[in-house]
């Protein structure tokens, strides 16, 4: 075993998960196909990140699933984001309406910022020390 390949991450719509992680975060779409069944694989990555990794976008199906949503790591941050340029992609993200839960700290492990996603799963924007 070499690498983690996918993450689901459970959603409620598609089409506005897709707008959030591609439009607000800029992921691009590694994969959308329609599995005939009213259901897609729908893959997205962060741009230049290892080709075969990225989040699977999976809508609820069902009451049970439905609670997950946006609650998939027990309100901890679940999800860590690196960047080359954290000022940059952090402003970025600002302007594209992201919301951010406190400043951009200097930590020793490197500049880090909590955000959430449209559902409320937490994030670390984070540009590791050099």
């Amino acid at each position: 075993m070499s690498r983690i390949a996918l993450v689901t991450l459970v959603v409620r719509e598609y089409d506005e998960a897709l707008a959030f992680y591609r439009d607000a975060l800029g992921f691009e779409v590694a994969e959308d196909t329609d599995r005939g069944d009213g259901t897609r694989w729908v893959v997205v990555c962060p741009r230049g990140a290892a080709p075969g990794t990225g989040l699977l976008l999976a809508r609820a199906k069902d009451e049970v699933q439905g609670r997950a949503v946006g609650a998939q790591t027990g309100g901890r941050v679940g999800f860590f984001l690196h960047t080359e340029d954290f000022a940059a992609d952090h402003a970025r993200m600002v302007a594209a309406g992201v919301r951010f839960l406190e400043e951009p700290r200097h930590e020793t492990y490197g500049s880090v910022a909590v955000f959430e996603d449209l559902y409320g799963n937490r994030w670390d924007l984070l540009q590791p020390a050099a």
